[in-house]
């Protein structure tokens, strides 16, 4: 049996076409715990270290160009350094890139997002999709009155202390290192494909506030869900008086111009949005209800006696990523760039299965949109039963 700390031929290979990324992982790694800025990128032996990028491309800063499959984290729908969007940021960083005060180009980005996303009747703009999520949470809250959330097992909604219980661990419920075992009581993490447990906990007269998902399953439909599943918890969350959240972080914009929603048919009451709604620029926003958005509302608070939440922001609608978004959803808002995308990625999947067929492999390639996800083992369905087009058949 091989030692664990063997070097595999593989392994090796990888160091010796990647030198300069070997000699900043050893840098970063004295100045940045484990020497990275992101979970995912914590890679044996190291992870790559890039240079540029321009299109469906990125280089490392060895010279060497691969396919970009990741995309920015899903955040680069148009590709690295889509001409347009890149005009945009260069004016706009000649006109200033934070006035600490109003710009009409947040109204044109949340003009464009009301126009685009089904459930967009106002917006609040946010720095990322953390921060998207977590104002959908207090919105709720506040707007009902209740203290719980309920989410699914491995749903990713952000780092953020209501949203650690039940990603990648501590599915029974308790706190995750960090977190207040006071805040991990407040949310209730449930297996999405055990329908009678959902129901039951979706009733009138519930302590829950709200429930959050990512709209085609966890990981962006690594664990997928079917359409008729979102109808359902459309129809259980009205009957109950909870309010339904979106994450469409990665979703949005990319399922369809107006996300999972537009394509499934389901409008939830809250969206959290990030990556393309900020054209692959830091940026996020919450839309929804305008009666749940008056939360944030300073009228609406004297008008009514209540407490307004509470929101500062310094890159709240920063005029950089506004321009970026702007010119991003401009493109994006007459669907040809995600049918392209859904197209190309209908392609790979297909042919990937093929390779794998060929190989005499179980493996299976899958997924909806624009994504797709790698099942290494003895697959349990068709890749077809999957569907086309997005959305499950």
């Amino acid at each position: 049996m091989k030692h664990m700390s063997q070097e595999t031929e593989i392994e090796r290979a990888y160091r010796g076409a990647t030198p300069g990324s070997a000699v900043l992982a050893k840098q970063a790694a004295s100045l940045m715990p484990s020497g990275i800025t992101h979970d995912s990128r914590h890679i044996a032996p190291y992870g790559l270290f890039m240079s540029h990028a321009e299109g469906a491309y990125k280089w490392d800063v060895d010279g060497k160009r691969y396919i970009d499959f990741f995309g920015g984290h899903g955040a680069l729908l148009l590709g690295h350094n889509h001409p347009d969007v890149t005009a945009a940021v260069r004016d706009q960083l000649g006109r200033g890139t934070h006035f600490a005060g109003r710009s009409e180009l947040e109204i044109r980005w949340a003009r464009l997002i009301t126009q685009m996303v089904p459930s967009g009747e106002q917006v609040r703009f946010h720095a990322s999709g953390s921060e998207a999520t977590l104002m959908a949470v207090r919105l709720a809250r506040a707007f009902t009155g209740r203290p719980k959330l309920m989410r699914f097992q491995q749903h990713y909604h952000g780092w953020q202390d209501d949203m650690t219980v039940g990603y990648a661990s501590h599915f029974d419920g308790t706190a995750p290192i960090g977190v207040p075992e006071a805040v991990a009581s407040q949310t209730v993490v449930v297996d999405p494909y055990d329908s009678e447990t959902v129901a039951t906990k979706l009733v009138p007269g519930t302590d829950i506030a709200a429930v959050i998902l990512e709209p085609f399953g966890a990981a962006t439909g690594k664990v997928p869900l079917e359409a008729e599943f979102l109808h359902r918890l459309r129809e259980l969350t009205e009957r109950a008086g909870v309010l339904l959240i979106f994450d469409e972080v990665i979703t949005g914009f990319r399922a369809a111009p107006g996300g999972v929603q537009e394509a499934a048919g389901v409008t939830p009451d809250l969206t959290a949005l990030a990556k393309i709604v900020a054209g692959g620029l830091p940026g996020g926003a919450v839309t929804g209800r305008a009666d749940i958005m008056a939360g944030l509302d300073f009228g609406a608070a004297a008008r009514s006696g209540r407490e307004k939440i509470y929101h500062p922001g310094t890159f709240n609608a920063c005029p950089v990523s506004a321009a970026a978004g702007i010119a991003a959803l401009e493109i994006i808002r007459d669907g040809t760039a995600c049918t392209r995308a859904a197209r190309l990625a209908e392609t790979l999947r297909a042919g990937l299965n093929e390779v794998l067929r060929e190989a005499g492999l179980s493996w299976v390639v899958y997924g909806q949109s624009s994504a797709f996800h790698i099942y290494m083992g003895e697959a349990p369905f068709e890749p077809r039963a999957l569907g086309r087009e997005g959305l499950h058949r």
